[in-house]
C-alpha cells in the first residue's frame, strides 16, 4: 500500500534536523535503504536511488527541504519510462485493448473495473469480449459484471476466440463504440498454448494497447512474469490488481524501471470504482504526503452531477439540508471509490485516511444503520428532520432495529454535520477548512 512507502520516506526524512549533517544524512539513507528493502522495493532499484539521493542532496547543501526534493526527483524519474500514461485514446475510435496475463490475476475483474472508470469518469460508449474461453465461469462472471455495470458484452461460449474477436470489432466499428477491451484467457503458468493462442488474437485485433495484468500480492514475481509477456507477445502498460492486500507496495516502485514499460493502473478493492490511474509525478506526490488533487478534482468532476451539487450547496446555506439530500449523496460517493484513497488525494489528510483503513461505505454497520433509519422515516420526515419528536424517534428506532439511543446519535451526529456545512459554505469557509485540515494533519512528509 502506499501509505506504507509513505512511512518509509517521512521516517527517513526525520532523521535530518539540521543543515549539513552529514551523519544524519547517512542515517536517514540507513533507514530508508530498510524500509524500502522490507517493503519489497528491488534491491537494484533501492541502490540507484540512494546513490542519486545522496549525490543531489550533497550538490545542493544537506538539509531536510534537499533532501525531500531529492527523493521526489529521483521517485519521478524512477516510475517514468517510456510510453503512455493513464488511459490514452486511439486518434480514430475504437481504442482497441487485449487484457492479458496469468490465470488467477484479477484480469477479468481488472476489465470490468477499466470498463467502469472509462464509463464513468470518460463518459465513454465501451464493449467488452468474453474471450477467456479456457476458464470455467470466466463468461458467466462477465456477465455478472457487465450487467451490474451496464456495459455491453460479446460472448459465445460454442465460437473460438478469434471468432469473437472479429465480430466484436465489426460490431464496434458499426455501432461506434468508443472502447473494445478484450478478455483473454490465461493459464497457472506461461506455456506455447496460451502465447499462440493470444499471439493469433492479437494478429487479428491490431490493439492499441496491450495491458498484462499482475497480482500485486505475487511481489518481484509479478515484475519477471510481466517481463516474459513483453518478450513474447509486446506488452505497452502494466496494471497491478489486488494492491490493496498487498501490505508492502513496493513492487509500484521498481516495476515500471524493471520491466521498461509504465504501470498503467493500480486495483486497489474488490469492487469496481476501486481503481485508479498511475500517472508518476502525482503518485510521487501522494507518496511524499502532499496528495494530488488534480487527480481528485477529475474523479469528483466526472461522477457528481453539476446541477445536483449546485442545488445541494444553496439548500446547506440555507439549512435545508435533509435526509433525502443525504441518501443522494451517498449514491455519489460510492462511486468516487475507497474512502482511504479520495483522502490520500487531499495534502495533509494521509495520516487520516491510515487510521480510517479499509473503510467500505457500502457495507459498513454504521451506513447500514442510518439507512435503515432513513427507510423508517415518512417522506415528510425526511424532508424536514425538524419533526422528529422523540415518540417519532421511538417509532424510527423500532422500525429500523437500531434502538433509540442510536437514532438519538445519528440524529446529532447529521445536525452537527449540517451545521458545519453550513458554516464552511459561508464567505470565510475556505479559511476555515484550511485551519480544520492544518489542526488534523499529521500523516505529510514533516517539513
Amino acid at each position: 500500500m502506499l501509505d506504507t512507502l509513505t512511512d518509509s520516506f517521512k521516517n527517513a526524512i526525520g532523521k535530518i534536523r539540521f543543515n549539513d549533517d552529514e551523519k544524519a544524512l547517512k542515517k536517514a539513507l540507513t533507514e530508508l535503504k530498510k524500509s524500502l528493502l522490507k517493503a519489497d522495493v528491488h534491491h537494484k532499484v533501492v541502490k540507484e536511488l540512494l546513490v542519486v539521493v545522496e549525490k543531489e542532496t550533497k550538490e545542493k547543501g544537506i538539509g531536510k527541504d534537499n533532501f525531500l526534493l531529492a527523493i521526489k526527483n529521483e521517485l519521478t524519474t524512477l516510475l517514468t519510462v517510456k510510453g503512455n500514461q493513464g488511459f490514452v485514446f486511439a486518434s480514430k475510435p475504437p481504442t482497441v485493448v487485449l487484457m492479458i496475463g496469468l490465470q488467477g490475476s484479477g484480469k477479468t475483474t481488472t476489465t470490468g473495473k477499466i470498463a467502469y472508470f472509462l464509463k464513468e469518469q470518460k463518459k465513454k460508449k465501451v464493449l467488452i469480449v468474453a474471450a477467456d474461453l479456457q476458464r470455467l465461469a470466466a463468461v458467466e462472471q462477465l456477465r455478472q459484471i457487465t450487467a451490474q455495470i451496464e456495459i455491453d458484452l460479446v460472448a459465445d461460449e460454442d465460437k473460438k476466440p478469434q471468432e469473437l474477436v472479429k465480430e466484436a470489432l465489426i460490431k464496434a466499428e458499426k455501432e461506434m463504440y468508443d472502447v473494445v477491451l478484450i478478455d483473454t484467457a490465461g493459464r497457472l503458468a506461461i506455456d506455447e498454448e496460451l502465447m499462440d493462442e493470444l499471439k493469433s488474437i492479437k494478429d487479428i485485433a491490431q490493439p492499441d494497447e496491450l495491458f498484462y495484468v499482475a497480482d500485486a500480492m505475487t511481489g518481484q514475481d509479478a515484475i519477471r512474469t510481466a517481463t516474459t509477456f513483453k518478450e513474447k507477445i509486446g506488452i505497452t502498460g502494466v496494471i497491478l490488481s489486488k494492491f490493496d492486500g498487498d501490505s508492502k507496495g513496493g513492487v509500484a516502485l521498481g516495476l515500471s524501471n524493471q520491466v521498461g514499460v509504465p504501470l498503467r493502473f493500480l486495483g486497489n478493492g474488490e469492487k469496481m470504482p476501486h481503481l485508479e490511474q498511475f500517472i508518476p509525478d502525482r503518485i510521487v506526490s501522494r507518496l511524499m504526503g502532499q496528495g494530488d488533487l488534480e487527480s481528485l478534482a477529475e474523479r469528483t468532476s466526472a461522477v457528481i452531477d453539476e446541477k445536483q451539487a449546485k442545488h445541494i450547496t444553496r439548500k446547506i446555506k440555507k439549512g435545508q439540508f435533509n435526509f433525502n439530500d443525504f441518501l443522494a449523496q451517498m449514491e455519489q460517493m460510492k462511486k468516487l471509490g475507497s474512502m482511504k484513497s479520495m483522502l490520500g488525494m487531499i495534502p495533509g489528510m494521509s495520516g487520516m485516511a491510515k487510521q480510517l483503513g479499509d473503510f467500505d461505505m457500502e457495507n459498513s454497520s454504521e451506513v447500514k444503520a442510518i439507512k435503515a433509519m432513513i427507510s423508517s422515516m415518512t417522506p415528510k420526515e425526511r424532508e424536514n428532520p425538524d419533526l422528529l419528536t422523540n415518540s417519532r424517534k421511538r417509532r424510527i428506532a423500532t422500525g429500523s432495529g437500531i434502538g433509540q439511543v442510536r437514532v438519538n446519535r445519528v440524529m446529532k451526529q447529521f445536525k452537527g454535520a449540517a451545521k458545519m456545512a453550513k458554516r464552511l459554505s459561508g464567505k470565510n469557509g475556505m479559511k476555515q477548512m484550511k485551519d480544520i485540515m492544518t489542526q488534523m494533519n499529521g500523516g505529510g512528509i514533516p517539513r
